[in-house]
């Protein structure tokens, strides 16, 4: 391994439809879902693909991205697609997967159909959960659980939104 690069090799991709997700896995990669199905969470990693060009990867500030953040917050302080290195993760709940196919079904993902998945681990709450955390003052209005995101309007969050 070099010090100076890396080599990601996606191992699907996202396909979005009328009110359906999907994560199709790439056939070398299905039986890395054997026994996924147990759990009713996963964590998606993607590549942010259609932001993924030296301007945004040089990019360590974000302005007021947010209406009640401060005037500057660096961008590991966002989640932000814009970044260094274009990795997003996404938590998720399972609605089925086909391992024959490679289909995982999912109820949404915050990316573009085509976008390249780059790992799924399970959702683990083991690893994945914290009991005691803390935002700051300028987020701590956003919803606390996944579930209430679907109905949080996030468009009221954003500087720039419509």
């Amino acid at each position: 391994m070099s010090d100076t690069g890396f080599t990601l090799n996606p191992i699907g991709h996202i396909e979005v439809g009328e009110g359906e997700f999907s994560l199709m896995i790439d056939e070398p990669y299905r039986p890395a879902l054997t026994e996924l199905d147990g759990f009713s969470h996963i964590n998606v990693l993607w590549w942010c693909h259609l932001l993924d060009d030296p301007m945004f990867r040089e990019m360590t500030i974000a302005e007021r991205p947010y209406r009640d953040a401060p005037d500057v917050i660096g961008i590991f302080a966002t989640r932000s697609p814009a970044r260094p290195n274009p990795i997003a993760l996404t938590a998720m709940p399972v609605i089925s997967i086909d391992l024959a196919t490679g289909v995982v079904r999912i109820p949404f993902i915050d990316a573009e159909g085509g976008t390249p998945i780059l790992d799924i681990k399970p959702y683990h709450p083991a690893v994945d959960r914290i009991r005691d955390t803390h935002t700051p003052a300028w987020c701590a209005d956003w919803p606390q659980w996944y579930e209430d995101s679907a109905t949080f309007d996030w468009a009221a969050v954003f500087e720039n939104a419509q």
